[in-house]
């Protein structure tokens, strides 16, 4: 309840006229104050008048008048100019380290607050809110979805710049990481971020004039050349060979296999696949991250990635399982994803550490020249018309879905507050 009537006071969700201290004078509210995120006051530079006399400082918000003395107040000078108590019950008068009682304010909360509340919290839906959305102004809405499509790019840019002070601001390292987790594609990403911090970029760009020595490095790596029964193609011999060399040339340690997941997925998805295909992007280009901050066009990005894997796998699926004579490179919908979760990152996150506006302009426009995703959370809200115009817009769905209804963070959702205002 507390978290609520933090909602309200904030928000102004009460009763604006009539106010009155528990000690009976007359309480108007001119500014609530800001919200304070750190330790201290709950919002500072809060301004009210009490019996006509306006009062600047911080405001306080407890479930119970008691929780001052609990939580230890009365004797925390961090409190000494909170000039508002608010709360749910009066308990009890609180008072300032120097012995002066402070204003209190019980604040009621409306019924029909309650109702929406208790309906979004029990609802037993992936969105509680969802029949209710389409009810809401399209304009306020797409003013969120703004919002929320810069939370979720703020929250990637925060991840890499974390790699960047591991890697000693090495952009090229952070970009090959980004970009071979992403070559997971969700089920193994945790998987393929492993294998680039077990295997350093400069041990694969040292070794690009042999494209099969790349591959070996990269299936290697991955624990898929372990086997030692014989009973395969002599590519395999040759690439087990490579590594085995690069192995010790590296003091390189594998992965195990298991860590890579096979069930359910197409055989163009497959690790050993998508391993091949990532060899053959690195075996094309040696200044990758250079050439993608320089791109002028969608397309220009995407034929960066667009790379066949050698020859052997035009008939192979791995090693032991043939499949019909086709290039095995990245499909369109492959690209649009690694446009979105590795070019659009990366190319924001650079602009915003070197603070160069036209590279975080850049990413935004390339979002919006990527078609909608398509996935479960997006056919969600396309049932009830909040229909996707571009990646940028699937991109604040999924931050929305993630970070808010999934969390149950009605009160933080400016969806929620229109819900919640009686």
């Amino acid at each position: 309840m507390e978290q609520l009537l933090h909602y309200l006071w904030k928000y102004r969700l009460y009763r604006p006229s009539g106010l009155t201290t528990t000690q009976g004078d007359t309480l108007e509210i001119i500014d609530p104050g800001l919200e304070n995120t750190d330790a201290g006051p709950d919002f500072f530079n809060a301004k009210i008048r009490i019996n006509g006399t306006v009062w600047a400082g911080s405001v306080e918000i407890h479930q119970k008048a008691s929780d001052w003395l609990a939580h230890g107040h009365s004797a925390d000078k961090a409190y000494g100019n909170v000039i508002l108590h608010v709360v749910e019950t009066d308990d009890g008068t609180v008072f300032r380290q120097n012995g002066e009682a402070i204003p209190q304010l019980v604040l009621p909360v409306p019924e029909q607050v309650i109702d929406n509340m208790e309906w979004l919290l029990t609802r037993d839906s992936p969105v509680a809110c969802l029949e209710r959305l389409p009810a809401i102004d399209p304009v306020f809405r797409l003013q969120w979805m703004d919002a929320l499509l810069a939370e979720r790019l703020e929250r990637k840019t925060d991840d890499i710049l974390r790699w960047l002070d591991l890697y000693q601001k090495d952009w090229n390292e952070v970009f090959y990481i980004l970009l071979c987790r992403n070559f997971g594609f969700g089920v193994n990403s945790d998987a393929f971020e492993r294998l680039a911090r077990s295997l350093p970029l400069k041990c694969i760009l040292k070794q690009r004039p042999s494209a099969s020595q790349v591959e070996a490095l990269f299936l290697g790596q991955a624990g898929l050349l372990n086997d030692s029964t014989g009973n395969r193609h002599h590519y395999y011999r040759l690439l087990q060979q490579e590594y085995s060399f690069l192995r010790k040339k590296y003091g390189l340690e594998p992965l195990e296999p298991h860590i890579f997941r096979n069930l359910r997925l197409r055989p163009d998805a497959t690790p050993h696949i998508k391993l091949v295909e990532l060899a053959a992007i690195w075996i094309r280009h040696d200044t990758l991250f250079s050439s993608v901050l320089s791109a002028r066009t969608p397309r220009e990005l995407k034929d960066f990635f667009r790379v066949p894997a050698s020859a052997f796998w035009d008939t192979h699926y791995n090693f032991l399982r043939p499949s019909p004579h086709r290039k095995k490179q990245l499909g369109e919908n492959a690209l649009n994803m690694l446009l979105i979760n590795t070019v659009v990152p990366l190319m924001f996150a650079y602009g915003l550490y070197h603070r160069m506006d036209e590279h975080k302009a850049r990413a935004l426009r390339l979002l919006a020249s990527i078609p909608p995703e398509q996935n479960s959370i997006i056919s969600l809200f396309s049932q009830v018309g909040m229909k996707p115009r571009n990646a940028g817009d699937t991109q604040a769905l999924i931050q929305l879905k993630r970070n808010y209804c999934e969390q149950k963070k009605c009160l933080y959702c400016r969806l929620g507050f229109q819900l919640l205002k009686p």
